[in-house]
């Protein structure tokens, strides 16, 4: 018997990695250390939230839908925000833009989920294992473009090909990625629970077997690849996949989605199984997740 095909996708915030501390804090740190003072966090947490709800509405999708770009974009939300709070015509310091843009593209705003790094070259290593004959990895997040560089900052072997960049797919060889392909919903045009954005991964897979193995797979072909997603919200990840005909996998450290069945009670079967006996698979642990998932044969 033939062995499965597996597309397997993550989340990206809240699932690979979040903030160190509030986003607000680490704001108001940098700005005092780049001389600007006379103001509390409160105050500057408000100023922020107005200035994001402010550059959304002018500029929707981090400025991808006008032309803006991503960072000008957060260039706009960090002047609206600090400009009130500063005395009237003083200028920002030349350096708060570039360094807080720096910390939000990089681990040094972000953290990487508990062990994070061997368990995506655990998953690496499972492409050649018994079990599946082909393993592919994706995220697919709703966010601006700056995941890869994040993920990459955590030391992971991130593959340049993302959606809305097809060209790049001719150099897209048999090298051994952590993570094969993002698709960011800065570049797709919507957001999760939109099942478009998993069409779009199921895009960046047909693009990646017809470079790796000649010829463009069958939609028949495409079908027959297991496809599971691991999210941390029902709204966007649960609700998101299921429609668009994945497996969704939810990750639940608090234990609060109950009537959903766990993934670390399940026997020993085939994947195909899990996911007929249970319509979503709940863990309570981020790593056991990620091994179990792959290593259930």
């Amino acid at each position: 018997m033939a062995r499965p095909n597996l597309l397997l996708c993550f989340d990206a915030f809240g699932t690979l990695f979040r903030p160190k501390g509030a986003v607000a804090q680490q704001y108001a740190e940098v700005a005092r250390q780049c001389g600007i003072t006379g103001f509390s966090d409160k105050e500057l947490q408000s100023r922020l939230l107005a200035a994001i709800k402010d550059e959304r509405e002018l500029n929707p999708n981090y400025g991808k839908a006008t032309g803006l770009g991503a960072t000008k974009w957060w260039s706009n939300v960090i002047q609206k925000t600090f400009t009130p709070l500063i005395s009237n015509n003083q200028a920002l310091p030349p350096m708060l833009v570039p360094k807080l843009i720096h910390r939000f593209s990089s681990s040094e705003g972000y953290e990487a989920q508990r062990d994070l790094i061997p368990a995506m070259r655990a998953l690496r290593e499972l492409k050649s294992l018994q079990g599946f004959d082909r393993i592919v990895i994706g995220v697919v997040t709703n966010s601006d473009d700056r995941v890869p560089s994040v993920l990459s900052s955590f030391g992971l072997n991130v593959s340049p090909l993302r959606y809305g960049s097809v060209a790049e797919a001719g150099a897209f060889t048999e090298k051994q990625y952590d993570i094969d392909f993002h698709c960011m919903s800065y570049d797709v045009g919507v957001e999760k629970p939109d099942r478009q954005i998993f069409n779009a991964a199921e895009v960046m897979l047909s693009h990646i077997i017809s470079t790796r193995h000649g010829g463009t797979p069958s939609e028949a072909e495409l079908a027959s690849w297991q496809k599971v997603y691991v999210g941390d919200e029902i709204a966007k990840d649960v609700v998101g996949a299921t429609n668009a005909g994945w497996n969704p996998v939810l990750l639940d450290t608090d234990g609060n989605s109950t009537e959903i069945a766990s993934l670390e009670d399940c026997r020993p079967q085939s994947f195909e199984d899990v996911f007929k006996e249970h319509a979503v698979v709940r863990s309570m642990c981020k790593v056991k997740c990620w091994f179990t998932v792959s290593t259930i044969t």
